[in-house]
C-alpha cells in the first residue's frame, strides 16, 4: 500500500510539471475528430526541438523579436528569436519533441509529436514559428531582404502578443519557400488552423529527441 501511494505522489507531481505540454496534446487530441485547430505550442521556459522532411510554404515573412515568458517557477525569460511566418504552409514528417527535466524521484521525461508521416501532410494557415536554431536547405520564390518588419505584407502579418519585435526592424519576405531536412530549436508554435494528418504522441522516460 506504501508503493502505491508514493507512485501516485509521482505522478501527480509529473503531471504539475508537465501541464503545459500536456494541455496542448489533449487540445490537439480533441480537435482530431474535427479536423483542423487553433493550436499554440510553448512550454514554460523550455525551447522544443522540430525536425520535417519538407516544408511548402506561401506567403513568408521573417523578422526578429523577443520572447517573453515564465518559468515553472515564476521566473520572467526573454528569448531573441527570428519569427518566420506563412499564410499557409503543408509539412511532411513533422516531429516536435519537448524535454521536462529533473522531475522529481523520475527523472527526465521526454514529449515527442508525430504527424504528417504518410501521403497526407500537416497543413496550417497563418503559422508562426519562433525560431532559436534553424537548419535547412531552402528554396525562396520572389524574395525581398531588408524590408520593414511593419511593411512586409506577403506574409500574415506581425505576431504580437506577448511577443516584442520593432516594426521597423529588419525583414525579408517571399512569395512562397521551400524548406526540407529541416531541424529547427524553437520557443512557440502558432498557427490559425493546424490539420495534423497520422498524429502520434508518445510519453517516455529519458531524453529522446527528434534530432
Amino acid at each position: 500500500m506504501e508503493s502505491q501511494v508514493r507512485g501516485g505522489t509521482r505522478w501527480k507531481r509529473f503531471a504539475v510539471v508537465m501541464v503545459p505540454s500536456v494541455a496542448a496534446t489533449a487540445a490537439i487530441g480533441v480537435a482530431l475528430a474535427q479536423g483542423a485547430l487553433a493550436a499554440s505550442f510553448s512550454v514554460s521556459g523550455q525551447s522544443f526541438k522540430v525536425t520535417a522532411d519538407r516544408l511548402d510554404g506561401v506567403g513568408f515573412s521573417q523578422y526578429g523579436a523577443i520572447d517573453q515568458g515564465y518559468t515553472l517557477k515564476g521566473e520572467k525569460t526573454a528569448h531573441p528569436v527570428a519569427v518566420s511566418a506563412f499564410k499557409s504552409a503543408k509539412i511532411t514528417n513533422m516531429c516536435q519533441s519537448v524535454v521536462t527535466p529533473d522531475i522529481p524521484l523520475i527523472g527526465s521525461v521526454s514529449l515527442t509529436l508525430k504527424a504528417g508521416g504518410g501521403s497526407t501532410p500537416v497543413e496550417a494557415e497563418n503559422l508562426y514559428i519562433d525560431v532559436e536554431d534553424l537548419q535547412a536547405n531552402a528554396t525562396f520564390r520572389n524574395i525581398d531582404i531588408g524590408v520593414a518588419a511593419g511593411n512586409a505584407d506577403k506574409g500574415p502579418g506581425m505576431k504580437g502578443g506577448k511577443e516584442q519585435a520593432n516594426p521597423y526592424g529588419f525583414a525579408q519576405q517571399a512569395d512562397s519557400a521551400t524548406l526540407t531536412d529541416v531541424k529547427q530549436t524553437a520557443w512557440a508554435t502558432t498557427a490559425g488552423t493546424f490539420k495534423l494528418s497520422g498524429l502520434k504522441m508518445s510519453l517516455s522516460k529519458g531524453v529522446k529527441e527528434c534530432y
